[in-house]
């Protein structure tokens, strides 16, 4: 199991942008340090506290301080933005990266940034599909393009030089493009099944029950299998909530209690999603109140937390409840303690991950394991 980040990020609306971004990049550093294989990060227009408002730029600014951890938008929210405007931004930073990049899409869910970009009362998943067509269709062409859609128009046939590039668009670095993956969030999410079934991969969402992270991955076989593919294990991205400290009173009272930064993150993420009709994703019963819904509830179901021990041990009982999965992301949160963010995710790359590890190739039963998870 490799071990990768995924920040949305979430800070309190309170603190300086100018801060927030400086210890986001520092965060995504010290991951490219400690042998993180990648970092995706996320963007909103319209949200105080997920203050990168684009994450290609973001990202752009890491290109040439990273060595080695592949960067991954994580996501693009591709209703907001124009296709023509992506694949030219999107291409650009793959030859930045000279491909150590992902391409990490959506339909976008903060509908604040719907209403903002004039989509709140469109057909935002059909404006999705639309515009990663026309970015794919963009990459393919040798031009003048003239690309007509229901909701995006993309032409340079009146206006293309064909023999000088005039009314061309940037090819990625990667060929025929950068891997495109998906965050799942939805139970039994459809949505896995039709980005398996173009050979994308998926994203399980951290803030998810096992039980809901458990059921993406008999859709992704489902749809990597109509694809007339076999899926693989690898090709599965989990994101967890997790601290590890060397102290286990320490790592409770930061990991799961009202001074640490999970605690606010859950009560900012219930806000939004049992608002907005998603407290579903919460519950293992549909006839639990949406008023059990609280931080406190949230940290304790949703929050691995403890000393490395107790963290490998949670780990590994994770990983037995969803099947198994290639990269384990580590979900990055606001550093309320820098010297005690930092640690965790030293311990995690450092004495974690290594001892998860030997215990999976351990396992007498592993062959048997992996062909079980495959046929669920």
């Amino acid at each position: 199991m490799k071990i990768g980040t995924f920040m949305m990020p979430l800070h309190p609306p309170g603190r300086v942008a100018t801060d927030t971004l400086a210890e986001d990049r520092e965060a995504i550093l010290l991951a490219d340090r400690l042998g993180y294989c990648e970092a995706f990060v996320g963007e909103h227009v319209t949200d105080l506290s997920e203050n990168v408002t684009s994450c290609l730029m973001f990202l752009a600014s890491l290109a040439h301080d990273t060595k080695q951890i592949v960067l991954g938008s994580g996501t693009i929210n591709m209703p907001n933005g124009h296709p023509a405007a992506i694949a030219a931004q999107v291409a650009m930073l793959d030859h930045m990266l000279k491909g150590r990049f992902i391409m990490g899409i959506s339909p976008g869910g903060l509908m604040s940034d719907a209403e903002v970009f004039g989509n709140f009362q469109k057909n935002r998943n059909a404006m999705f599909l639309e515009s990663i067509n026309t970015v794919l269709k963009i990459w393919e062409s040798d031009g003048p393009l003239d690309l007509q859609g229901e909701y995006f128009k993309v032409s340079t046939r009146q206006t293309a030089i064909p023999e000088i590039g005039q009314g061309m668009i940037l090819k990625p670095y990667q060929r025929p493009h950068p891997r495109i993956v998906g965050t799942a969030v939805a139970p039994f999410s459809q949505g896995v099944t039709e980005m398996a079934r173009r050979g994308w991969q998926p994203i399980s969402a951290n803030f998810l029950l096992p039980e809901w992270v458990k059921s993406h991955w008999p859709k992704y076989v489902e749809g990597r299998e109509a694809g007339g593919a076999k899926a693989a294990p690898d090709e599965w991205r989990v994101a967890k909530s997790i601290f590890v400290a060397d102290d286990a009173q320490v790592a409770q009272r930061y990991g799961r209690g009202p001074e640490g930064p999970y605690h606010f993150y859950f009560k900012q993420l219930a806000r939004k999603l049992v608002g907005g009709g998603r407290s579903n994703l919460f519950k293992s019963d549909p006839a639990q109140p949406d008023s059990d819904i609280t931080p406190d509830y949230l940290t304790r179901q949703l929050v691995i937390a403890g000393s490395v021990d107790s963290v490998v041990d949670q780990l590994l009982a994770f990983r037995e409840q969803v099947g198994d999965f290639g990269t384990l992301l580590y979900a990055c949160h606001d550093w309320v303690d820098p010297v005690l963010a930092k640690r965790s995710m030293q311990l995690m790359a450092e004495q974690v991950m290594p001892r998860v590890n030997a215990a999976i190739a351990s396992e007498p039963h592993q062959s048997a394991v992996k062909a079980r998870t495959v046929a669920q």
